[in-house]
This record gives C-alpha cells, sequence and structure tokens, in this order.
C-alpha cells in the first residue's frame, strides 16, 4: 500500500507540473497512458503504439518532431516517427531500475510540436523470477558448548531475493539430522531462520556438525540458494586421561647406551584444548634403581635410558606412570611398565688352570693328565654355555669332567721331545652368544728327555783317502756322531770294533780318541805295500740303558813319488844301465837303432815315464821318442860321420817331485858284413835276455793291472751302495796334449778325482794301481755335500 500511495503522490506532481506547464506556455496536456512489459525483454521489443493511443496523425509525425523527451543519453525506450510505436532502446534490469519497490514504473514524456504538446506515458515494468536466494556467504560458523541445554536457539544468516512478490523468499529447510532443526519467524513479509538444539552434545562423541540450509522461492520455476552451517562443539573436561595399555612390556638389551629409546606410554583424552592436554610422570613409590636407571619425558612419555643396563644386576623393572590432564581440576590415570632386560652376551669366559706339572717325560703313556681346567662366564642361557678347545696340532686333548664346565689337559698320542723340545698350549673358551665371546689361555709344556735315540753318524760308510809315508801318531781322521738326545743321553764316547783277527789286526796300528773320535795311525803307511783297508767305530751313549751305533770307514792309500824309475833295458852284465848297439852303415833314415825300458813303481802322473836325450855327440843323426824311449836314425851315414857314437838318455817320471835315471848306449857303425856276422852272435844271447824281460814284465804289469781293476771295482761298489748323494762318475779326458794315454775322473761328494797313466801305445798293457797320485779338483757346481778327506803327512 506504501508502493501504491508513492505512486498516487507522483501521479499527482505530474499533473500539477502539466497544469503549470500549460498556464506557462499556453499549450494544451493530454491525459497519461500506461503500458506493462516484463523485464529483460529484448531489444527493440514493440510496448505499444502510442502515436495511435494519443491520437496523433501518423503521417505528421515527422514533421511534428514526434520524439521522447529524455534528460539521459541512454534512454530506455524510444519511438519510431514512421509508425508511431514506443519500443524497448535497452534491456531492461528491474532489481537494478527499482531495488527493493513492489511496483516499479518508469515515467515517459512524449513530445511533439507545431504545436508543442506534452504527453505522459508511464511504464510498468513487472517482475521475473530471473534470481536464486542468495545468503551473505557461503559458511557460517557456530560455537557451541556441550553443556548447553537443549531447546537454545541460535539465530543463522536469513537468505536474500532481489525478486519480488511470489519469486522472493518463501521456505527454509535443513538437512535431516538428529541434533538440529530449522525454526522460522515472520517479519512482515520477510521470513528469519533460527537453528533450534533438540538434543544434548558431547563433543567426545562429535566435535563438529556439518548441516545445509536451504532457501527457496516461490517462482516458477522454483530457484534456491543454500548455506552450510558448521556447527563447533566447544570441550569442557567432563573425561579423564586413558592409558593405551593397562601394563606395557618391553624387552631391552643390556648395556644400552644411554639416552636409547625404550617405550612410549601413551595417554589419550577425550577432550580438548588444555583439557586434553596430558603430563607423564613416574610414581613417587618407586625404588632409586629405577630412577638411577630410566628417565620420563612428561611431554611425549617416552622412557629412555639413563643410567647403566646390567642384566646382572637386575633382570627385570617395574614402573608406574602417571597421566594428569591440565583442566580445572585435572583428571589423573596411572599404568604400569614392566622392563624385561634381556641378556647379551658381554661377559667373556674366565679360564683357571690347576697345573700338576709343566714337565713332562716323552715317554708318558697317552692319557696322562697334566693340567686340571675351570671356565665360568656370568652370562645366561646360551650366553653362558661355554666350549673349550685347543687350537693348533698339538698332542694334547680336553676331556670334560662329570661336573659342568671341569676339564683335564691330558696327552694324546706319543711325545717326541727330539721333534718338540716344548709345547705351547693354546685353549680357547668361547660361549655360545651371538657374537661369540672367547678367552685364550697359553700354557707351557716342557718335554723332558729319555734315551730313545741312537748316536747317528751322518754318512755311512766313510772315506779316507790317505796319502802314504804319513807321520806315525799324528791324527789322520776322525769320527763324528750326533745324538739329538739331551745331557748324558747324548754323551757319546769311541771305539774300534773289534770282531775278527783282521780287524784286531788292522786296529793294533790304529788309536782312536773316545771322546772326540779322533784317529791317529800308530805306523807309517805305504801304497806300494797296503793300498786299501777298512775298520768300524762305534759310538755309544751315556744313557741307561745305553744306545750305539756303528760306522764303517774305507782307507785308501793314495800314492806318493817316492819311487825313481828302474832302467829295463838296457843293462849290462854288472847291473849297469849300459849297452852297446851296432848298426850298419847303409841304413836309411828312420831306422830302429834300439828301445830303451823303464819301470816306476808308482802310478798316473808319478808313474808316467818321458825320455830325453842329455848328451849326444851328433844330434842331426840321432832321434829320440821321447814316449817310447825308441832311438832312430834322423839320417843316413856318410863317410865322414864317426864309426861309435854316445847316447845319454834321461828317464824321469812326472810326480810333483821328478825323480829320474839314466841309461847310457852306445852306437857302433860297422860295415853290412860285419853287422850281419855281429848281429848272429848276439842273436842269440839277446833272444834270451829278451825274453826273460819280457815275462818279468808281463808280470808285473799283470799284477798291477789286477790290483788296480779290484780297487776301482770296490770304489764303484762302494759308491753305489751309498744311500746319501754320493755317486762316481767316470769320464774320459781328452783336455791334455795327447800325452795322457789313459785318464779317469770320479766325484765323490763335492770333489772331483782324476787318476791318469802312462801313454801306452796299441796292444801294450795298462798297469794297475790304486788311488795314488789321485789329483782333486774342487767341484764348484755344489756348494754343500759330502767331503772325502785325503791326509798328506
Amino acid at each position: 500500500m506504501g508502493t501504491e500511495r508513492q505512486t498516487r503522490t507522483s501521479g499527482c506532481s505530474w499533473i500539477s507540473f502539466y497544469f503549470a506547464l500549460l498556464l506557462l506556455l499556453g499549450k494544451r496536456a493530454l491525459a497519461e497512458i500506461r503500458y506493462s512489459i516484463p523485464e529483460e525483454v529484448k531489444e527493440a521489443t514493440v510496448v505499444g503504439n502510442v502515436a495511435k493511443d494519443l491520437g496523433l496523425d501518423i503521417t505528421s509525425l515527422i514533421d511534428r518532431r514526434f520524439r521522447v523527451v529524455s534528460e539521459s543519453k541512454d534512454a530506455l525506450f524510444e519511438v519510431n516517427q514512421d509508425n508511431g510505436q514506443m519500443y524497448v532502446h535497452k534491456t531492461i534490469d528491474r532489481e537494478e531500475l527499482c531495488p527493493g519497490n513492489s511496483v516499479c514504473l518508469v515515467n515517459l514524456k512524449i513530445a511533439v510540436e507545431n504545436p508543442l504538446e506534452i504527453h505522459y506515458v508511464a511504464v510498468e515494468i513487472t517482475d521475473i523470477n530471473d534470481h536464486s536466494p542468495s545468503f551473505l556467504g557461503e559458511d557460517q560458523l557456530l560455537e557451541i558448548s556441550e553443556h548447553v541445554p537443549v531447546g537454545t536457539r541460535f539465530p543463522i544468516h536469513a537468505a536474500r531475493d532481489p525478486d519480488s512478490g511470489i519469486n522472493s523468499v518463501r521456505f527454509y529447510k535443513l538437512n535431516t539430522n538428529s541434533d538440529f532443526e530449522i525454526e522460522i519467524r515472520e517479519n512482515e513479509d520477510e521470513k528469519i531462520p533460527f537453528l533450534l538444539l533438540k538434543k544434548h552434545l558431547d563433543r567426545e562423541q562429535r566435535k563438529e556438525h556439518r548441516l545445509v540450509l536451504t532457501a527457496s522461492d516461490g517462482g516458477n520455476p522454483q530457484r534456491s540458494g543454500s548455506l552450510n552451517l558448521i556447527i563447533i562443539v566447544i570441550d569442557t573436561n567432563d573425561n579423564r586421561p586413558i592409558f593405551s595399555k593397562d601394563i606395557y612390556t618391553v624387552n631391552l638389551p643390556e648395556n644400552a647406551l644411554l639416552g636409547t629409546f625404550v617405550i612410549k606410554v601413551n595417554a589419550t583424552d577425550l577432550d580438548e584444548g588444555s583439557n586434553s592436554e596430558i603430563e607423564y610422570s613416574l610414581s613417587k613409590t618407586l625404588k632409586q634403581k629405577v630412577y638411577d636407571t630410566f628417565i620420563l619425558d612428561s611431554i611425549t612419555g617416552e622412557i629412555r635410558v639413563k643410567g647403566t643396563v646390567d642384566f646382572e644386576d637386575m633382570e627385570i623393572y617395574r614402573l608406574d606412570v602417571q597421566a594428569s590432564d591440565k583442566g580445572q581440576p585435572p583428571w589423573t590415570a596411572e599404568c604400569r611398565v614392566i622392563i624385561k632386560i634381556k641378556d647379551v652376551n658381554d661377559n667373556k669366559p674366565d679360564i683357571e688352570v690347576t697345573s700338576l706339572s709343566n714337565v713332562v717325560p716323552e715317554d708318558s703313556k697317552s692319557g696322562t693328565v697334566i693340567s686340571l681346567i675351570s671356565v665360568t662366564d656370568r652370562d645366561s642361557g646360551v650366553n653362558g654355555k661355554i666350549i673349550c678347545t685347543l687350537a693348533g696340532n698339538v698332542p694334547f686333548d680336553l676331556r670334560p669332567s662329570i661336573q659342568e664346565n671341569m676339564y683335564s689337559l691330558v696327552t694324546m698320542g706319543r711325545l717326541d721331545r727330539e721333534n718338540v723340545a716344548h709345547y705351547d698350549i693354546t685353549i680357547t673358551a668361547s660361549d655360545c652368544g651371538e657374537p661369540p665371546l672367547s678367552t685364550v689361555k697359553n700354557l707351557t709344556v716342557e718335554i723332558s728327555d729319555v734315551n730313545d735315540n741312537r748316536p747317528e753318524f751322518r754318512r755311512n760308510p766313510l772315506e779316507l783317502y790317505l796319502v802314504e809315508n804319513n807321520v806315525p801318531g799324528s791324527s789322520i781322521f776322525s769320527v763324528n756322531a750326533y745324538d739329538i738326545d739331551l745331557n748324558e743321553n747324548a754323551a757319546i764316547s769311541y771305539q774300534f770294533v773289534r770282531k775278527d783277527a783282521v780287524q784286531n789286526d788292522i786296529t793294533s796300528f790304529l788309536n782312536v780318541n773316545s771322546e772326540n773320535g779322533h784317529i791317529s795311525a800308530l805306523k807309517s803307511f805305504d801304497f806300494e805295500t797296503l793300498k786299501t783297508f777298512q775298520f768300524q767305530v762305534v759310538a755309544t751313549d751315556s744313557g741307561t740303558p745305553s744306545l750305539s751305533s756303528n760306522v764303517t770307514v774305507n782307507v785308501f792309500i793314495l800314492d806318493q813319488n817316492d819311487n825313481a824309475p828302474v832302467i829295463l833295458y838296457p843293462v849290462s852284465s854288472n847291473g849297469s844301465a849300459e849297452g852297446v848297439e851296432e848298426i850298419p852303415r847303409n841304413v836309411n833314415a828312420g831306422h830302429l837303432v834300439t828301445k830303451v825300458r823303464a819301470y816306476d813303481a808308482d802310478i798316473g802322473y808319478n808313474g808316467w815315464l818321458l825320455f830325453s836325450l842329455q848328451e849326444v855327440t851328433d844330434h842331426s843323426l840321432f832321434g829320440l821318442d821321447r814316449y817310447t824311449g825308441q832311438i832312430r836314425t834322423l839320417r843316413s851315414f856318410t863317410e865322414t860321420d864317426e864309426a861309435e857314437h854316445k847316447l845319454l838318455i834321461l828317464v824321469k817320471d812326472n810326480g810333483n817331485v821328478s825323480l829320474s835315471a839314466t841309461a847310457t848306449v852306445i852306437v857302433k857303425v860297422v860295415e853290412p858284413k860285419e853287422a850281419f856276422a855281429a848281429s848272429d852272435v848276439k842273436s842269440a844271447a839277446k833272444v834270451d835276455d829278451d825274453d826273460n824281460v819280457t815275462f818279468y814284465l808281463m808280470i808285473t804289469l799283470g799284477s798291477v793291472s789286477t790290483l788296480f781293476l779290484i780297487s776301482i771295482i770296490v770304489l764303484i761298489a762302494m759308491q753305489c751302495s751309498k744311500t746319501t748323494d754320493y755317486t762316481s762318475k767316470y769320464l774320459q779326458d781328452a783336455n791334455y796334449d795327447g800325452t795322457l794315454c789313459h785318464s779317469i775322473q770320479y766325484r765323490s761328494g763335492d770333489k772331483r778325482y782324476m787318476l791318469v797313466g802312462p801313454r801306452m801305445s796299441i796292444g801294450s798293457t795298462i798297469v794297475p794301481g790304486s788311488h795314488a797320485n789321485t789329483l782333486v779338483i774342487p767341484d764348484r757346481r755344489r756348494a754343500s755335500g759330502e767331503v772325502s778327506l785325503i791326509y798328506e803327512r
């Protein structure tokens, strides 16, 4: 009704203005015309034919300047001068044009001239439902304490709709819930909503409620808008703290480091804010050991290690923990924490040794008890279970006793002091923990000696190469035995073995020192008389009972150059080395005059003879072969040559100190007839002499050769029978310039020996001997080994 009243007032104003205008201008005014159109119609929409409704001539509209009088350049309506129609010039929004008015009128002035006329036209803009109800915001937050009584109302935002009438807000609706409902209070044409509490709130069950309030208009189609109601339930301290468990149990390894996390207790309070803030504390009635070992964080509830945790001191801890909130008054709850200390392998086994004796005879029987051993471990379970072992390969064993962790150290197998004089026994005691710990104990066991080893010679048999003509009474050799036993068991005495008459005869001219084994000769040896012999020495220790062993010594007499050459031919009737040879004057060069024969009892270089001319009448006439002793003519005789020639022949050996003999040969040159007669006379006598000389020479050579071969065979047999690295090698030696007819090399140990003899012509016989005149050649190919001793006196 207020709107109608305003409209009427506006109409009266226009009428008054109209009449005033007519009086001033002297013109006439016509009655008002009213149109109605809905808002939001399209531009150029025809409102009505104003010219026709005003009774104006349509053909004169242009001439009379038919128009809408408007102060704004952007008019909502315009008229068409051709047909008189009024149309919408601009889209119209009623809510913008007439905000808050139930009736929206637009008053227009239509003017025509000649004569001037002003016509008033009113256009009512009708509402359409083009707006939805809306709230001030999308969300509205309400805080309601949980102790608010049921039936309490809470104001909420009302919805706004720019549309009017039936198109404005008409309904409010709340989504379905059991705690709240909506209540509407109407004020004139406005509806104001309120939120009504239907049920008691419990923040611990639900601390927030979310509701949706929907506002709807009455238009067609109906439009709506919504508001999110967020209801926060404010807490009160109506709940006590509650632990997640009444009893907490945890295992903690011993030796945990300081600050190690043990367990976290957790208490919850359904309240919030300070009402749910919890402080933890240990009970005041616990043992001091608990406070010294653990610490409780009052904020987080974490229990950590504060002191030393040792399973051997305490196996289990019981802690009473309190939780209090900060409400007024505060609520308190309790729980118990049981901390079981888990044993870790932190203690090494201990070994205790009780020695019965640290000296054990080497002939002790297997199973002889040496020591008693006890092992302990402070840990428990598998960490305290101990295993004892012996390290290394030793002839001892640990035998467990009936009592646990007790052992006996006993011998196992045969002991031999000569191989191992003492043992460092390592006893290892290891527990079965993870990781295992072990303790090592060292024992020293000395092995005492018994006489269980014979004296031993490093070589058997032994070879002694002794140069003849030794000094009687001097030491010629030394035997040395060793005994790996100790003390009196290793004290050795030496003596000869006299098993038969031959041994007794040989050892009668030898003497052995019983303490050091030095052997001395009581007489001088002669190679030409005795070339080799053998004896045995027994070495006996001083143990009880005594033990002994023998060594065989093979003695080889070596030759010296102690025999001068002996002239066998020529030999005169009085025994002197002189002879006369007659040759025809007509012989040619190269004619054999005679042959000087000589013999040396020595062998090798000492018996190797060389011939040379010391004196000769004519050097151009006769020549002497230095090896064979043959005298031959160098040329034919002439008439001027003398009829008699004297030749002095020197025969010497090749010893270090050369020995020699001389022979004189007188050569008579005769006419051929005389030579033939003389040769017939002398041939008979000479044949007899030659036969005798040849016979004796063959006997001598055969004997010497036999002895030499026997010596070589014995030497080879002895070399082959040796078990040590002792070999004989016989090699042909052609290093000499053709003056040696026979040489033999052999090796004994790290020395080589060379046997040499005189050069022989084809068909001649080697004169054998012993090892006389042996050349000793060091063998540098071997740094160590056997050495055959050669004694020269």
